[in-house]
């Protein structure tokens, strides 16, 4: 069995209401619930939450709310692994255990199916417990400056900031969109499992992350820009 696990709290502060706020008229935790049936993969998507608003949102857009999160599973400090590792447990609690689990973010409103699907694809022919979507940087993170104490710009590597970009070694990040994982793993921590996991590569035109109200105004712009082409 596989399993969709999308979180969703309720106290998000540099964007209220940030999971159920609407993203070109649509609350933008729709966008990732829609992604997830159109995989045809998820025996069951769920959404975990400790809000009654994001729960009724979310049973309308067609994902399962069948418990509520854990104040203390619910505060700034807790960490995505424990929240999917938690709706895990609960579903194999109810004679429903997972094989696979993915997690996606609410705030992801690029999130295809396609790239779901790659994604499980992805761990299957490796057999690995992990597999994380990540975008490159733009530019060469082996350039980056700092401004030091004086005020003024410091190459972070000073033998770095002179060779050829062509030549410098590419560098990803996480793209913020989602992950598949063996249930088993969910319990260890990020680094270990980063140790061991599998790329799922995105295009950058595909993402954005969001955080604060300036990057909700780009990924509107982006999203309109990718719809129009």
């Amino acid at each position: 069995m596989k399993i969709a696990v999308i979180p969703a709290r309720g106290g998000s502060k540099r964007i209220p209401r940030k999971n159920i706020r609407p993203f070109l008229g649509k609350p933008i935790i729709t966008y990732s619930i829609r992604a997830a049936h159109e995989t045809g993969l998820f025996d069951h998507v769920l959404v975990s939450t400790d809000d009654e608003e994001i729960a009724s949102v979310a049973r309308a857009a067609g994902a399962e709310t069948p418990f509520l999160r854990p104040a203390d599973l619910s505060d700034d400090q807790t960490g995505t692994l424990p929240v999917i590792h938690h709706a895990a447990e609960w579903l194999a609690s109810q004679g429903r255990a997972a094989e696979h689990v993915c997690c996606i973010y609410a705030t992801a409103p690029f999130v295809t199916a396609d790239a779901l699907r790659d994604g499980y694809e992805r761990l299957q022919a490796a057999q690995a417990d992990f597999a994380l979507a990540v975008t490159p940087f733009p530019f060469p993170i082996q350039r980056a400056l700092r401004i030091t104490e004086a005020g003024l710009l410091q190459p972070v590597d000073m033998k770095a900031i002179t060779m050829r970009s062509q030549d410098l070694e590419e560098a990803w990040h996480d793209a913020g969109q989602f992950f598949w994982a063996k249930p088993s793993c969910l319990s260890e921590n990020i680094a270990s499992l980063l140790s061991r996991a599998v790329p799922v590569p995105l295009p950058p035109h595909r993402v954005q992350d969001i955080d604060t109200p300036d990057d909700w105004r780009r990924a509107e712009l982006m999203f309109r820009a990718l719809s129009e082409n």
